[in-house]
């Protein structure tokens, strides 16, 4: 049944973008007026983060956010045959200078991204860097069939994605020698028995992964944050950002808890934006 659904996502897949665009904009007004898909969940969301914004506003980003959300879904489908020369000129990559930079420290990158719209076609980075090796990160998925298909994905334009129990190894093997990007989307909610840090984020307690920030303590890594944009439909840009360290080095949790004020600062500038029907607060009480 995998196989069969995994062919008919391929041949979707190859339908040019204004037509799959379309069928967005079916599946935005079937959910606006019959489904409300986590319709819940995003205003409970939306109303915590943003508690000065009356519910005309609320409404508003609500509104927004599920015409980018039903675009990512078939950005994504198009992700599996989209040409690299496309992507090109669909996601503007500024700032690529520090790429250079870290490039010169000979320091490895761990490159730390939220669930912002559209966070996989940073994929196609890979080929503009001046690093040999570009690892995409993601979590294991209980279905080795779609997780194989999640690694095709994250693999295409030259990438080694790695699951995120994988990077430390991978890190003490490659030494220091600033060839390696690692890409964290790095605003994922840590399962319950791995929560062991909480920060104020959008007005709320919230649970933080910290995998990235252990690291910065132990090896002399550089980090850089993206910063997305939609700039138009099917059109992104990307500017990237050096975190540093307030002292010599970096203190534990300095890198999570920057990484989170800059991620805060993209999502207010543009709250439709990011990933509100993902359940991110489920465990704040574990934090009391």
């Amino acid at each position: 049944m995998n196989r069969i659904l995994f062919q008919i996502i391929l041949l979707c897949s190859r339908l040019p973008l204004w037509f799959l665009y379309g069928l967005s904009d079916i599946l935005y007004y079937a959910n606006l007026l019959f489904v409300g898909y986590r319709k819940k969940v995003v205003t409970e969301n939306l109303r915590n983060s943003f508690p000065e914004k009356s519910p005309k506003e609320i409404t508003q980003i609500r509104r927004r956010f599920f015409r980018n959300f039903f675009d990512y879904i078939f950005e994504m489908l198009k992700t599996f045959t989209i040409s690299e020369t496309e992507l090109r000129v669909r996601m503007q990559h500024l700032n690529q200078d520090v790429f250079r930079e870290c490039y010169e420290e000979k320091k490895d990158i761990i490159f730390l991204a939220g669930h912002v719209f559209n966070w996989e076609w940073i994929n196609a980075l890979a080929p503009l860097l001046p690093q040999k090796e570009s690892h995409p990160v993601y979590r294991k998925v209980q279905s080795t069939f779609w997780e194989e298909k999640i690694k095709f994905i994250r693999n295409r334009f030259g990438n080694k994605a790695l699951e995120a129990k994988e990077v430390l190894r991978s890190i003490l093997q490659s030494g220091e020698n600033g060839q390696s990007v690692y890409m964290f989307v790095a605003d994922q909610t840590p399962h319950f028995s791995e929560i062991h840090y909480g920060l104020d984020f959008l007005n709320q307690k919230t649970p933080a992964f910290i995998g990235y920030d252990k690291l910065s303590t132990k090896k002399d890594l550089a980090f850089v944050y993206c910063d997305m944009k939609k700039v138009k439909r099917g059109y992104y840009q990307v500017n990237y950002y050096r975190i540093y360290p307030d002292g010599e080095k970096f203190k534990p949790y300095e890198v999570v808890n920057k990484f989170h004020e800059l991620l805060e600062n993209t999502i207010k500038t543009r709250p439709d934006n990011w990933l509100w029907s993902h359940r991110r607060w489920k465990y704040k009480d574990v934090l009391k």
